[in-house]
């Protein structure tokens, strides 16, 4: 059986070395957290699988500092990253820069080219509307230009 899609197959199904897949290793680190960030990364984790059913999870950049890696959501390539910091949850948006964002989420990273972020506070108010949208135009655009290429 072929996909039309093969990094996407690949990718979703890489155990870690213990034999986690990224979906149990993204379950053991909202465990790990244990408080609002964990609490914060599950629901807007819920809500990208709400906006895009077919979203791919990867760990990505495992290093020593940072044993876990980094949670990654993907539809035709990146389409966020979920960092935990002490005081905030920040999902970084690879190609966040071209995304119109018309409720105005993106609160971190808007000098760059490329990249914007949204940075989640302890008792800050998710507008699941407005961040379920932004995700499925962020996966329609990997998906326009993956159909490009």
């Amino acid at each position: 059986m072929t996909s039309k899609h093969p990094e996407r197959m690949k990718t979703s199904t890489i155990p870690s070395p213990k034999g986690e897949s990224p979906s149990q290793l993204i379950d053991a680190r909202i465990k790990e957290l244990g408080d609002w960030r964990g609490r914060t990364l599950s629901q807007l984790r819920a809500l990208i699988k709400q906006a895009d059913p077919a979203v791919i999870e990867e760990v990505k950049w495992k290093k020593p500092t940072n044993p876990g890696g980094v949670p990654v959501w993907s539809h035709d390539g990146i389409i966020c990253t979920g960092e935990t910091y002490k005081n905030a949850v920040k999902l970084t948006f690879a190609k966040g820069a071209q995304l119109k964002d018309p409720k105005k989420l993106f609160n971190a990273s808007l000098e760059g080219n490329s990249l914007r972020a949204i940075d989640f506070h302890e008792d800050d108010t998710v507008d699941e509307a407005a961040f379920k949208a932004l995700i499925r135009e962020a996966m329609e655009l990997n998906t326009s230009k993956a159909r490009a290429r």
